[in-house]
């Protein structure tokens, strides 16, 4: 099994899969979006990239650039109307079109913790609580970049859209069925645009993580410092580093992965594979 070292490593010594693609990310400030940046600026690819946080999406860039590669940040917040408009306009006036776009912004535990009730199970859970999932960024989100973007890329005849969804898309959860019901909302929606866009030339796979060490589970990780509940959890024993989901997002949006369309790969460490822990 290769360690979380080697990988990094690894995704440091690949350059130009995405040579001369242009590509936009959702959700790049921080965690998966942020490495997924990092990596397709290695890869060549020109990056446009939002997010809330304006400083972090900075900071991003710089690594985009230190690598030769160039892009444009975009701070923003999704659930505001015209943004996911203004981020696939700003990609058009730059660059002239977009080959890639991975849908990735979204909300997890801190955001329950921050927004009691947005995490729990339907019966203790508001309808506002549904709707702060729902028609928020984690579901409504994807639409409006999805929206923003595709019909340049059917005008192009060309396209890879990667949707970022969860384990939790596949699989059931305890609570969280508002997360829950976005995420295999996100699954089933890349598998009726795979068959829809492809005789467009536009292809569309998810990519579900499991547990990751990002800032939106920070709250819950620290339950892999203890050896036999990390077994349970995951039969890797440890949690994801955001650069081990970004390399499967970065083989799904290159022309490697020309014949991969509607797929919806479960990238967990082995979480979705057993029936019960052993």
């Amino acid at each position: 099994m290769g360690s979380p070292d080697t990988v990094a490593k690894s995704n440091e010594a690949r350059l130009g899969r995405l040579e001369g693609k242009v590509a936009v990310i959702s959700g790049a400030s921080s965690g998966i979006g942020a490495a997924t940046m990092r990596l397709f600026g290695r890869e060549g690819a020109k990056v446009v990239v939002t997010a809330r946080s304006e400083d972090k999406l900075q900071a991003g860039l710089q690594s985009v650039q230190d690598a030769g590669s160039e892009g444009i940040i975009v701070p923003a917040d999704l659930e505001d109307p015209g943004t996911a408009e203004r981020v696939a306009q700003t990609a058009l006036d730059a660059y002239g079109r977009i080959d890639i776009l991975v849908s990735n912004a979204g909300v997890g535990w801190q955001y329950g913790i921050d927004n009691p009730g947005t995490m729990a199970g339907i019966h203790e859970a508001s309808l506002e609580n549904w709707k702060a999932i729902i028609d928020g960024v984690d579901l409504e989100g994807y639409f409006l970049m999805i929206h923003a973007v595709l019909p340049h890329m059917i005008e192009a005849g060309s396209g890879s859209i990667v949707n970022v969804a969860s384990m939790a898309g596949v699989t059931g959860l305890y609570d969280a069925h508002a997360y829950t019901a976005a995420k295999g909302a996100i699954v089933n929606l890349s598998r009726s645009m795979a068959i829809s866009y492809i005789k467009s030339g536009v292809r569309t796979n998810a990519v579900c993580p499991g547990f990751v060490d990002t800032p939106m589970i920070a709250p819950v990780i620290g339950v892999f410092d203890d050896a036999t509940t990390a077994a349970a959890l995951a039969p890797a024993g440890r949690p994801a580093r955001p650069e081990e989901i970004a390399a499967p997002i970065a083989f799904l949006a290159s022309d490697e992965a020309s014949y991969v369309n509607g797929a919806v790969l479960v990238v967990d460490g082995g979480c979705t594979a057993r029936s019960f822990p052993g």
